[in-house]
């Protein structure tokens, strides 16, 4: 992404502007203070935990931010995990890296393992993914995250794409 370090850890770390670009949350509350700073979220009906601790200054001049999350709801097919998010400026002024990773487990037996390979993971990684150049959107355009909604909903010009995002980080 190419745009200032400070403001993309804005944007993904307070949780009123987060859950307007990621699509995987409809709301996200910050419940209380202190560290780690826990959380909750809804989809759509089910809701969820968590806890995020961000870690500012790292020695490479980036940032990042390490989460657990999880369920209570038997509706929902996650469990609980954990994932990380890194913010790397790239050499030469060549903008920032934001990389995640994540994994969780899931309830519901074999089916739910069945449900979660061929239908859950791909559909979280699709959304991840295009919720990343929505915010990206955001950032380097400054397309509010609802216009580009619209925008994908109507094949318009700021529409995000999953596809302009990696699901694997890029040979060393």
């Amino acid at each position: 992404m190419h745009c200032d370090l400070d403001d993309l850890w804005r944007l993904t770390q307070d949780p009123a502007l987060h859950s307007r670009w990621d699509l995987r949350f409809t709301s996200i509350e910050y419940l209380g203070d202190g560290q780690p700073q826990r959380f909750s979220y809804r989809l759509g009906p089910i809701a969820g935990w968590g806890e995020t601790a961000g870690e500012r200054e790292r020695p490479d001049g980036g940032y990042a931010s390490a989460l657990r999350f999880g369920s209570r709801s038997r509706a929902s097919l996650i469990d609980e995990g954990s994932g990380y998010w890194l913010y790397l400026p790239q050499p030469d002024g060549r903008g920032i890296r934001f990389l995640t990773r994540y994994d969780y487990k899931v309830r519901w037996g074999r089916l739910g393992n069945i449900v979660d390979r061929l239908l859950v993971r791909p559909l979280i990684g699709w959304a991840t993914a295009w919720s990343f150049d929505r915010l990206r959107l955001w950032l380097e355009r400054d397309v509010p995250p609802e216009r580009s909604l619209r925008a994908a909903l109507t094949f318009g010009r700021d529409r995000p794409s999953a596809r302009r995002c990696l699901r694997e980080p890029p040979p060393a």
